[in-house]
């Protein structure tokens, strides 16, 4: 790993400043940034330490939704009892990511601004080649191993996951994410790699994210977050799905549904079709089991991911299902 120097931010100001600089990179809990200079995947020259800045770490909620700082903690926000009730696919999201000690650790901002786990991508001295590490080197995952590698939103540039569960709760329930001078909707946030993959997100330099904004919703109250793995802890999903339900008073007629995908695509999925078919149906097994095939629409399938075209629409399917008792 490159020696660095290390220091503390004395503001938001001052942190923002200073990261326009070259070779400087922010840390709060530190998870993922060490993680990736350990790979030799990140080389800073500098290190500015924002996770003692005070007043970015609360966790408020109100009759018009939910504030998260982005330097609260991943385990803070998952065992609220505020938020386990009125937002359960926030909390559950978080409880089903990392491990326990990393949940302590790791930030709300970091989790959500995490790298992929492409292998080939944390792995610069067997696999040079990497479009995100080197802008025009080449994809090596292409052609390779490839079972958990994303087949929707990919370009000919990349086929990277994007890896966090947080995220496709908060595209699921129109969170904002709010830096020092703009907000921006999620959906706008992430950008799919085409052929930029090194460009992940819109922020520009010096740009910080100081919290989230989850606003309140009869959906987002009856929500869930449904991860499918390999192992039953401490592993990226598979395919996952966040869900928020409303129905009408009849109790079998959708009036509102968000559907969101995790481990299956480039960015956090918005499966807006799925949603679209089903607002203004009849809740049940049929209806829900067609509509959500349409959650890999475009899907493109790169040798051994290929079965994630299949489990997809099962896993939203259940998710949907269970929310409306009928799974």
């Amino acid at each position: 790993m490159k020696d660095f120097t290390y220091s503390r931010a004395a503001s938001l100001e001052d942190a923002g400043l200073r990261a326009k600089e070259a070779g400087v990179l922010l840390m709060a809990g530190g998870t993922t940034l060490l993680d990736l200079a350990k790979c030799g995947v990140t080389e800073p020259d500098a290190v500015i330490d924002i996770g003692r800045l005070a007043g970015l770490a609360d966790i408020r909620l109100s009759d018009d939704g939910l504030h998260i700082g982005t330097l609260a903690r991943m385990s803070d926000v998952a065992d609220h009892q505020g938020v386990k009730s009125a937002f359960p696919a926030i909390a559950q999201s978080l409880s089903l990511a990392a491990s326990p000690q990393l949940r302590n650790m790791a930030t709300i901002g970091g989790n959500l601004l995490q790298r992929t786990r492409c292998a080939y991508f944390r792995d610069p001295g067997a696999f040079p080649a990497c479009n995100k590490r080197q802008p025009g080197s080449g994809c090596s995952a292409l052609g390779g191993v490839t079972r958990n590698h994303a087949v929707l939103g990919t370009s000919p540039h990349c086929i990277a996951s994007y890896p966090g569960d947080l995220a496709a709760a908060l595209i699921a329930l129109d969170a904002v994410v709010e830096l020092q001078d703009r907000k921006i909707p999620i959906a706008n946030f992430f950008l799919e790699p085409g052929d930029t993959p090194h460009i992940e997100t819109v922020l520009q330099p010096g740009e910080i994210v100081t919290g989230l904004f989850i606003p309140a919703s009869p959906a987002a109250h009856c929500s869930t977050y449904l991860k499918v793995r390999d192992r039953a802890s401490y592993e990226f999903a598979a395919a996952s799905a966040a869900v928020a339900l409303d129905l009408h008073e009849d109790g079998r007629t959708i009036r509102d549904l968000r559907v969101a995908l995790g481990g299956v695509a480039t960015t956090p999925w918005r499966a807006r079709s799925v949603e679209q078919a089903l607002i203004g149906k009849t809740l049940d097994e049929s209806n829900v089991a067609q509509a959500s095939r349409l959650a890999t629409e475009g899907a493109v399938p790169h040798g051994d991911n290929h079965y994630k075209i299949d489990l997809v629409p099962r896993v939203v399917t259940r998710a949907i299902l269970t929310l409306g008792g009928l799974a």
